[in-house]
């Protein structure tokens, strides 16, 4: 499960890694990760390589962590690699008080 890192994980590699979150417009302005950017699921394919670098490392996240997958496993096919998923998504994240 090398494509999962957990909330303490990424607490611990922020400003080292590209924060993207692939929820939608509205449940962004309700909550977020700081530094992160808004790419909404149904964009990643559209917008991934226009404003993704392929050599960052790159994290995900959603809500819970579904979107997230489904994100990484269309960022792979586009040629991506260096691409985890945050365990849980923001709500795991919230839960831990970060």
């Amino acid at each position: 499960m090398d494509y999962l890192i957990s909330p303490e994980q990424l607490k611990q590699e922020l400003g080292k890694v590209v924060l993207v979150d692939v929820r939608e417009p509205e449940e962004f302005e309700e909550s977020r990760i700081e530094g992160c950017t808004l790419i909404p699921l149904g964009e990643i394919t559209s917008r991934g390589l226009r404003e993704l670098n392929p050599e960052d490392d790159i994290v995900l996240y959603c809500a819970h962590g579904v979107r997230s997958l489904h994100a990484l496993m269309a960022l792979r096919q586009m040629g991506f690699e260096k691409l985890r998923s945050l365990d849980g998504g923001i709500c795991a994240w919230q839960e831990l008080g970060y």
